[in-house]
């Protein structure tokens, strides 16, 4: 079996246009959430959002392609070029390698906001009693897979290629069913996880209905474990990375930010909305098991952390109940408060800044955490910790009672 390594990182979230501004707002505790602007929210009930700030899609992309594919597709192709020049794939002498990949990206609502504008479109434009022609580019444009085929178009790639949705865990998904493809002994890099244009009325209101979205107008909406916690916060945003067999990373030479050694993905055959601990657990012991680990051999979590009521009660039960006493033990963070839930994106993100936290010995904290939840009482970072981690599990959970968990372990030799 192939030891998998993390050579290439790229993303675009609500804290920056890049990985490394990303993880610099993260580390400064810096919110990206804030007011709205996509659409007007005055007879809406959820006032604030996680959105791009300044994102230039044309960097990455034709005006063609720009109108012809939706958000989450710019956000991905964004992500996955960055992901390439960080593993040094983008030279002449690596081109016939990176033909030879893979790549898998998860999206839990794909062409969402495309879909939203052609419908209003229509229906606006009927009302006028004007001849309305629907976009020949709608179908293409929001479907799932559109994400992993035009990251392939654009990069060159011709192996493997899958589009997976699994509601807010399909990021952190698209990298474990990546590592499974190196572990089994795939050859060429792997581009894997996770990209969200969520940003629309329609997401608004429909995860508003259910009663998931926080309704603080501000930018401490998004409080995981807190107390006062009523909801999450709906962001946009991608992140991809590259993996590939570790062997090969050292023999090309580049950066390897950490190894992945464990995934866990179980269901809880359960409920539609509401969490089990038990599933979420068996998520966590399944990529320990897979690592060959012991809790005690844990040296921190990046949680799920939405800010729900049931879901970080759950979470923390999860913990207790795969990791015992040591679960009193392991510093615990959520990148949710500051990013808010970029849905598939959100679990990409925070894998890649679980191998950011491994390489700097650095924690990024929870912030609006001030009031914890009793039910919440484990060791929840709330100031960024300087901290040293060998092996770091990073926790997703969505809809439908999916669950699945990364396993990263620090670079040796």
């Amino acid at each position: 079996m192939e030891r998998v390594a993390v050579t290439g990182i790229g993303a675009v979230s609500p804290l920056g246009n890049s990985l490394r501004e990303s993880w610099n707002a993260a580390k400064a505790g810096i919110s990206g959430i804030a007011a709205i602007t996509r659409f007007d929210v005055a007879d809406v009930k959820w006032k604030v959002a996680g959105e791009l700030k300044g994102f230039d899609a044309t960097a990455y992309l034709t005006p063609k392609e720009i109108n012809r594919l939706d958000p989450f597709v710019y956000y991905a192709v964004a992500a996955a070029m960055m992901a390439s020049e960080d593993a040094e794939l983008n030279t002449r002498k690596r081109r016939n390698y990176v033909s030879s990949g893979a790549i898998i990206i998860g999206s839990s609502r794909g062409g969402i906001s495309y879909l939203e504008k052609e419908i209003k479109k229509k229906f606006s434009l009927q009302k006028s009693r004007l001849s309305v022609r629907i976009s020949p580019y709608l179908m293409p444009a929001t479907t799932i897979s559109m994400a992993s085929s035009h990251v392939a178009q654009k990069l060159g790639i011709k192996g493997y290629c899958l589009g997976i949705s699994h509601a807010c865990s399909s990021g952190t998904g698209a990298i474990g069913e990546a590592y499974r493809l190196v572990k089994a002994g795939y050859k060429g890099p792997v581009f894997c996880g996770g990209t969200e244009a969520p940003l629309c009325r329609i997401c608004i209101e429909g995860y508003g209905s259910s009663g998931s979205l926080s309704r603080i107008a501000d930018s401490t909406a998004s409080r995981p474990f807190d107390k006062t916690r009523d909801g999450f916060v709906l962001s946009e945003g991608a992140c991809i990375i590259v993996i590939e067999g570790y062997e090969q990373a050292v023999k090309r030479g580049v950066r390897v930010y950490g190894e992945i050694i464990g995934y866990g993905n179980t269901t809880d055959a359960f409920h539609q909305t509401m969490p089990s601990p038990e599933g979420e657990a068996r998520a966590i012991k399944s990529a320990l098991d897979e690592a060959g680990l012991k809790p005690e051999d844990i040296d921190y979590i990046n949680a799920h952390g939405t800010a729900t009521k049931l879901g970080d009660e759950a979470e923390t039960r999860a913990i207790k109940m795969s990791c015992g006493k040591k679960a009193y033990h392991i510093p615990i963070t959520s990148v949710k408060s500051m990013t808010g839930h970029m849905l598939a994106a959100s679990g990409s993100l925070e894998a890649a800044f679980t191998l950011l936290t491994m390489n700097e010995g650095v924690i990024t904290p929870t912030i609006n955490l001030t009031q914890k939840d009793p039910a919440c009482d484990l060791d929840y970072v709330t100031e960024m910790r300087k901290y040293p981690v060998t092996n770091a599990l990073s926790h997703s959970f969505g809809f439908g009672g999916v669950n699945t968990v990364l396993l990263f372990r620090k670079t040796r030799s």
